[in-house]
């Protein structure tokens, strides 16, 4: 009887589970289909909570020139989600003693115009360095389409005026980012290609990630769009542009293994890591709700570590909540039609 009763237990539970999975994964398909249509540019969406992937399906076209639906592996650019790369990349430096959060740019990029402000590596990974953001410059038009070098780059913005003084608000700014992958090309002697390729990239077997490049084949790439009364192939701008705050592509299984290697301090030890999802503050002790290339929001109630990302023709969007250990990512490719509410809500869905 006692063995019997067992069975029916245990058979009672699977069934329950299976239940909730399949209820789970209606909901979340509901979410997506909501805005992702079949016949339209698509996305890509992962779940995954306590290191088990429960949610990974594509959605709509990878390209509608040739009628290519999308599929899970597909590879997007990912826009600003780049900095968190880029901010990690900071921190193994400063991990070697190479540099110092607190270094004066200048001691990297001399001939810097500071105008007697005090801007650190600390300031430009807070985006809190007050300097103007060059993507918000009218002259950019004038640069999308060229090859640029990043000290070219850097000099297309370093004589703009200050938008703040350094350390007295939060502005988000791109241009703190070209910064920073300069000055990992100054310290480090390779270019910032080389750099995350070599360190990050094949370090955790990230094999379907890349600095953007349009001559280089790549499989599963995706192409862009836009939306201008109707789908257009997105505008070309040259990767050099948005450069270390914007450049890689990825697809959602390389960003899992990104993720897990930041949870188990593959790249950098705990105390290196907790200092990217430190919540800083400003001068007057206002906390920023950002760390190192990563916000710090709320999810019911939970704290968790998101980016997006928006470049031409795609858009990005990657939450984890640390204590149930819940991480949910969505790449699109039109920047017309953003993942970003529908993962946080799938990762709403996820937290007990």
């Amino acid at each position: 009887m006692k063995t019997i009763l067992k069975s029916f237990i245990v058979l009672f539970l699977i069934s329950n589970s299976v239940l909730f999975a399949q209820n789970l994964d209606r909901k979340i398909d509901s979410l997506i289909t909501s805005k992702f249509k079949p016949e339209s540019p698509g996305a890509v969406f992962m779940a995954v909570k306590k290191g088990k992937v429960i949610y990974r399906k594509a959605f709509g076209m990878a390209n509608l020139e040739f009628d290519i639906k999308m599929k899970p592996e597909s590879v997007f650019e990912i826009g600003s989600m780049t900095k968190q790369f880029t901010a990690v990349s900071i921190l193994m430096l400063a991990e070697q003693g190479k540099l110092k959060l607190d270094d004066e740019i200048t001691k990297f990029i001399p001939d810097y115009p500071t105008n007697g402000n005090r801007i650190t590596i600390h300031h430009l990974l807070t985006h809190t360095s007050g300097i103007k953001d060059f993507t918000s410059m009218k002259a950019i038009k004038d640069i999308a389409r060229r090859d640029l070098s990043p000290k070219e780059l850097v000099d297309f913005f370093k004589d703009e005026p200050i938008d703040l003084l350094p350390g007295k608000q939060y502005k988000y700014c791109n241009s703190g980012y070209v910064l920073l992958g300069y000055i990992i090309e100054t310290v480090s002697g390779q270019s910032y290609e080389e750099f995350i390729t070599t360190n990050i990239f094949k370090k955790i077997g990230m094999e379907n990630t890349y600095y953007a490049n349009y001559e280089k084949i790549i499989k599963n790439r995706v192409s862009g769009y836009r939306d201008k009364e109707g789908y257009v192939n997105t505008n070309y701008i040259s990767f050099s542009i948005p450069y270390a705050s914007g450049s890689i592509m990825s697809n959602v299984d390389d960003m899992l293994l990104w993720q897990n290697a930041i949870n188990t301090n593959v790249l950098l030890s705990a105390a290196f890591t907790e200092k990217a999802f430190t919540n800083y503050e400003l001068d007057n002790g206002t906390k920023i709700d950002y760390g190192y290339g990563w916000h710090l929001e709320k999810v019911k109630d939970k704290i968790v570590r998101e980016h997006g990302g928006s470049i031409f023709g795609f858009k990005s969007m990657g939450v984890y909540e640390p204590s149930e250990q819940i991480y949910v990512i969505g790449l699109s490719n039109c920047d017309c039609n953003s993942p970003t509410s529908i993962t946080r809500d799938i990762a709403s869905l996820l937290i007990d």
